[in-house]
């Protein structure tokens, strides 16, 4: 097994082990989608035009929740100081830290997504266009908030500034994959142009995140 292979192991095993991961994520995932219906009415029509939008801030938020302990655990019991000494370029050790928290964070948010659909009285087809911008749009918000999360990572109540910081950066992510998912719920507008920015975003996430990311725990933790 590689240093990166168990690196990701062992992140996806404390993940789950600390703080619940993917249960408590999704827990605040069903308590916001189950909180709008009550708030909303009985407006189904209403309902089906806001249901992509509710799904999607619905995975922001649970997706920030655990953002905080994505480098902030190992800072603190000194496993970063042997990341950053390791022979491992820091930037890979950084992506296997965010694919183990998309893995245990996002992954299980896209899943639950077609069933809490049904709350919001998303047909089938309208769910699994959903789902599928969450697969697409999730890994963006995860790399956004790695660099959030090396920046905070030695400051004292860094969770608050954390989100300070990241929710300004995931909003153009959020227009497109609401606008995309929108598309397909709703129309007129074709889903292909905002899925296919979506998707740019994340890609754009996953090369300048690990790299931002690395800069400035080099530059903290000097």
């Amino acid at each position: 097994m590689t240093a990166l292979a168990a690196l990701l192991l062992r992140d996806m095993r404390l993940a789950v082990r600390v703080g619940g991961g993917a249960l408590i994520g999704v827990l605040f995932f069903l308590i916001v989608v189950t909180l709008v219906p009550f708030g909303v009415g009985p407006d189904l029509a209403l309902l089906v035009r806001i249901g992509p939008a509710i799904l999607w801030l619905g995975a922001l938020l649970a997706n920030l929740l655990a953002l905080d302990r994505l480098i902030a655990t190992d800072y603190e019991d000194g496993s970063l100081d042997l990341i950053l000494t390791a022979r491992v370029p820091l930037e890979l050790a950084l992506v296997a830290k965010a694919l183990a928290h998309w893995f245990t964070t996002g992954l299980p948010l896209v899943i639950a997504a077609p069933l809490l659909g049904l709350l919001l009285n998303l047909g089938p087809g309208a769910t699994g266009a959903v789902a599928l911008t969450l697969l697409a749009g999730t890994p963006a918000l995860t790399f956004i908030g790695l660099i959030g999360a090396a920046l905070t990572v030695a400051l004292r109540r860094g969770g608050l500034l954390l989100a300070i910081l990241v929710l300004p950066l995931t909003v153009p992510v959020l227009i497109f994959g609401v606008a995309a998912a929108n598309a397909a719920v709703v129309g007129p507008m074709p889903f292909g142009a905002p899925f296919g920015i979506l998707c740019a975003l994340t890609l754009i996430s996953l090369v300048i995140g690990p790299f931002a990311a690395a800069i400035a725990l080099r530059q903290g933790l000097e």
